[in-house]
């Protein structure tokens, strides 16, 4: 059993925290002493499982900067003593992985309002196009959830006003939007953009009827339609990846996987199907090497070894190694750090924001979502990531929405988007019957699993 500790390097002992770490050959994960989160039961029906939409077409490394940072650094190294008390991920959930943020942020987001937690929404904001007309469109829509909140049928007042501002947007840029698709994709875009126009209408009469449960859907259904036009604007994949890397497998473009997990000891769960999408034109590398290793039926079978009300991870396999090993090498795979900075357009690899001195940057994949999923790493050394993934359960006030302490320190590579809060309920045994990829399997470069046969 060993310790570790904490403490700010420029104020005398105002934050030191002891973190406990237990590791045999059967347990590798972070045991810790402090935990006092618990996810109370629901009732739920016994099976969840992921309902396809319609087809249209996770450490901490604390450097030292300038003295004139001193302030920053110390709150940063409180904030990070604080943090491991509620849990963070760790690589080998064991070995030094916790999870923490390079910098206090600004609470600016990817848009103006508040911070966006809707993982489509982030998923289409992350998009690499650069078309003012659909996005026009696009907000007004996603201002809907907002709209919502107000209390009963007022709300409808103010989602009339989103939609009149969408349809006004779709009909003044739609000639703009057109001539942003890509030339191949053109055809299917031109489609989805008529069916999109035909959908505000219809949500018109939706309004008219003063009919608020029937907002919602037709909101989503909407917004899957815009989705897929900004998708359709993409034109091949945007950019280079490092020649270090290009030889490992690389997703360039979008996947979608179907994860089965078995739940045990729930009366009110048996089991779950978690839809998520992985989003390699922002971390084409991190998302890749998992698309791979599921390719390679890597997690299947394997338990989920850490679930503490604050993220769930996996990927620790049995036996010393704490990653997976490559057959053809015989050592451990690992990748770098990957972190996409919003308005760059291409990823930095190997350090964290804090230690590029990127102190306001924002990533363009940031954990504002519950089941935001990334890759855990060695506390000490940024590029150890290998299979092991976590996904963030909730909020805190040491994680808050594009402000937290895991922005720019770890590699998000997705968002569980369907079943995401029966996350919560999943428990340290529950096993991962299968992850299977349902769509983007295409984008996939350099597969290690088909040169394994």
């Amino acid at each position: 059993m060993a310790s570790s500790i904490i403490s700010c390097h420029y104020c005398s002992n105002l934050a030191t925290t002891p973190i406990l770490f237990h590791s045999n050959n059967h347990s590798k994960r972070l045991k810790n002493p402090f935990s006092h989160t618990n996810v109370g039961l629901r009732s739920f029906t016994t099976r969840c499982s992921y309902q396809p939409p319609p087809t249209h077409h996770s450490q901490f490394d604390h450097k030292q900067k300038e003295k004139s940072f001193c302030f920053k650094q110390c709150a940063i190294s409180i904030a990070l003593a604080v943090g491991l008390i509620t849990g963070v991920p760790t690589l080998g959930q064991p070995n030094n992985a916790h999870a923490a943020n390079s910098v206090l942020s600004d609470l600016s987001v990817l848009i103006s309002g508040p911070p966006i937690k809707d993982p489509g929404a982030l998923l289409r904001y992350a998009l690499p196009i650069d078309n003012k007309a659909i996005r026009e469109v696009q907000k007004p829509l996603e201002d809907i959830t907002e709209s919502l909140k107000i209390s009963g049928t007022k709300a409808l007042d103010s989602v009339e006003r989103n939609l009149r501002q969408a349809s006004r947007a779709l009909k003044q840029g739609r000639t703009l939007i057109e001539s942003g698709l890509a030339e191949s994709k053109k055809e299917h875009g031109v489609e989805l953009l008529n069916k999109l126009e035909a959908g505000i209408d219809e949500f018109e009469l939706i309004l008219q009827d003063r009919n608020r449960v029937a907002v919602g859907p037709k909101q989503k259904e909407l917004l899957q339609y815009v989705g897929g036009i900004e998708e359709d604007m993409v034109d091949g994949f945007p950019y280079e990846v490092p020649e270090e890397y290009r030889n490992l497998p690389l997703l360039k473009g979008r996947a979608a996987v179907d994860m089965k997990v078995k739940i045990k000891d729930n009366p009110n769960l048996e089991e779950c199907v978690f839809h998520i999408v992985l989003d390699g034109y922002n971390a084409p590398v991190t998302a890749g090497n998992f698309v791979d290793l599921v390719e390679r039926h890597f997690y299947d079978g394997m338990e989920i070894q850490r679930a503490d009300g604050f993220v769930v991870q996996t990927g620790d396999p049995e036996g010393p190694a704490e990653g997976f090993i490559d057959p053809s090498t015989e050592k451990t795979r690992t990748i770098p750090l990957e972190l996409m900075v919003e308005g760059e357009k291409a990823p930095v690899y190997g350090e964290t924001l804090e230690e590029l001195g990127l102190y306001k940057a924002q990533t363009k994949l940031p954990f504002n979502a519950f089941g935001t999923m990334a890759m855990a790493r060695d506390e000490f050394e940024d590029n150890s990531g290998s299979s092991q993934v976590f996904w963030l359960l909730k909020e805190s006030e040491l994680t808050p929405s594009n402000a937290n302490i895991l922005d720019g320190r770890y590699a998000v590579f997705g968002y569980v988007t369907q079943n995401e809060d029966f996350l919560a309920d999943l428990k340290v045994g529950d096993v991962i019957e299968s992850i299977q990829v349902v769509s983007g399997l295409d984008n996939l470069v350099n597969p290690s699993y088909k040169i394994a046969g």
